[in-house]
């Protein structure tokens, strides 16, 4: 698997973000630290888990490259502990013991559970061995340029795990979840990252030149630019 320095890569020429989970926009078993970076779930000490929590963030995605890290407080056990996105359609809670894979239960949100599963309208597939660690980063890439999602394990990509994301209609929120008792996630490092007018420019020569990618050469342009081209 590739190793990169995600916060160079993502970072160049962008800024960081700052959102947080969204205190309106949870399961009610989700309570959130006082500063909404950290979310804590299923803490009664009677009732414990009895379903599935989730929390979003409160800041939608509509274009650029966004990349996030979720933290693992504690080591990931039960059912399914998840990270991922989602629309403001997608579940948030389910109760009465069902303990579900909840981030890709449906249609509206796509995710990835400790158990190396993604999830996405019911139906999951092996992508990524487990991870149970305590302080294991999972961070998150979404390229609404490209309308791809791709996840990383302690600063190494997993590969892409969902594609056609630019086609959702609807904006699309950071989601975690989660069904086993007091289990914690917390954000991280959060970037964003937005294409100048040259390189919007540029990715629009590339969708013009097709999907076997015509020779650069025969463009009118300066070679720096064919060679940016390339690149991309």
């Amino acid at each position: 698997m590739e190793t990169v320095n995600i916060e160079a890569t993502i970072r160049n020429k962008d800024f960081t973000d700052t959102w947080m989970w969204d205190g309106e926009h949870k399961s009610p078993d989700v309570v959130l630290s006082s500063d909404k970076k950290a979310a804590y779930f299923h803490i009664d000490p009677v009732k414990e888990s009895t379903g599935t929590a989730g929390v979003r963030g409160n800041k939608p995605f509509t274009n650029g490259e966004h990349y996030w890290e979720v933290i693992l407080l504690e080591p990931a056990c039960g059912t399914s502990i998840m990270v991922g996105v989602g629309t403001s359609d997608a579940t948030l809670h389910t109760d009465n013991y069902k303990y579900v894979d909840l981030i890709g239960i449906d249609s509206q949100s796509w995710g990835l559970s400790h158990k190396g599963l993604l999830w996405h309208k019911g139906h999951s597939k092996k992508y990524c061995e487990p991870f149970f660690d305590r302080n294991t980063v999972i961070g998150c890439h979404l390229n609404l340029y490209k309308g791809t999602l791709t996840f990383y394990k302690n600063g190494t990509s997993l590969g892409v795990a969902f594609s056609g994301l630019h086609l959702v209609s609807n904006e699309l929120y950071p989601i975690i979840s989660s069904t086993t008792a007091e289990s914690e996630l917390e954000v991280g490092l959060q970037t964003c990252r937005y294409l100048s007018l040259q390189e919007k420019c540029c990715m629009t020569i590339k969708k013009c030149m097709g999907p076997n990618g015509a020779d650069f050469n025969l463009l009118p342009l300066p070679n720096c630019f064919k060679e940016h081209l390339r690149e991309l």
